[in-house]
């Protein structure tokens, strides 16, 4: 039986406690402090067993020492700090496996929250799938924003479209996502040939399915994700997302195969059918989405 000594989060007092660590959750951050402590405090008011958990931050080479704010959060959440040179949000969090304790690594993005039941979901989830990997539910947290909103929308789609059934090539993002560890290790962890969100998830996903493993969807085990954006940066999201997708293809030594029209067809129906709120607009900014994605995947094709 593993022994584990950290602070309790609701004391701040030095305890010791038994039993075999569960999960390591494995949080990549780069100069978001803010984004970050609201992560913190939502970790450190999860219901599953403190003494089953463990938290770690990867800094990625901020340009800033991280605060007091950040420190007292880090602290109140029973976490620890690993430091590294910027070297992208993958290699971050393949770091932070490197060095955790957990069974399983639950991956959650910097600017998320995770509901208090969501490793209670998760380990359901887990145990009733020896050996499989799992992904959760992402709820936009942010619903007065159309493009926060938009690209929430794109993600729940992809969940639809990617992952019916046995899928041969499954899609979960890396803000919500569990995998036991050693298999994680085992596979090679995340590609970090990809210096840049975009495109690593995918590829991660698509190695752990060919190798014979299974990614199944939790969509009780939710973390709600503020990501706040504006006409610009929602153009600098998909077009990234679009590079990233050119980078997938390279790396796998593979020919792009175009979706069929009937893909985009649904995604600008798909607001319409899931009776979203702003569904016009939402629409019409999946529409721009995937425009910024083809401009991203040229551009990086061109110069790269």
């Amino acid at each position: 039986m593993s022994i584990k000594i950290s602070r309790s989060r609701k004391s701040g007092a030095v305890v010791t406690r038994g039993g075999d660590l569960r999960f390591t959750i494995v949080i990549p951050t780069r100069d978001r402090p803010r984004q970050l402590v609201a992560c913190l405090d939502a970790v450190a008011r999860l219901r599953f067993a403190p003494e089953r958990f463990e938290t770690i931050v990867v800094d990625d080479g901020g340009s800033a020492p991280l605060g007091p704010t950040v420190v007292e959060a880090v602290f109140s959440a029973g976490a620890r700090i690993v430091h590294q040179p910027p070297s992208g949000p993958g290699a971050a969090r393949n770091r932070g496996a490197e060095v955790a304790r957990g069974e399983v690594v639950a991956f959650l993005d910097d600017d998320c929250a995770p509901n208090g039941t969501w490793l209670d979901e998760l380990d359901q989830a887990l145990a009733a799938n020896p050996g499989a990997g799992v992904g959760g539910r992402t709820v936009n947290a942010l619903p007065g924003n159309p493009y926060s909103s938009a690209s929430q929308t794109l993600i729940d789609y992809l969940y639809a479209y990617y992952n019916r059934g046995a899928a041969p090539e499954p899609m979960f993002t890396t803000s919500n996502l569990a995998l036991p560890r050693v298999e994680f290790l085992q596979i090679g962890g995340f590609d970090q040939r990809f210096s840049r969100a975009g495109g690593e998830d995918r590829e991660l996903c698509l190695r752990w399915a060919r190798s014979g493993r299974e990614i199944l969807y939790a969509p009780t085990a939710i973390v709600h994700h503020a990501h706040c954006l504006g006409l610009r940066t929602f153009l600098r999201q998909h077009f990234n997302y679009g590079r990233g997708a050119a980078r997938f293809h390279r790396i796998r030594e593979s020919a792009p195969i175009p979706e069929p029209p009937s893909f985009y067809r649904e995604l600008i129906l798909y607001p319409w059918r899931e009776r979203h709120r702003g569904r016009a607009r939402q629409s019409a900014l999946l529409a721009v989405s995937q425009v910024a994605n083809v401009a991203g995947y040229a551009w990086e094709i061109r110069h790269r």
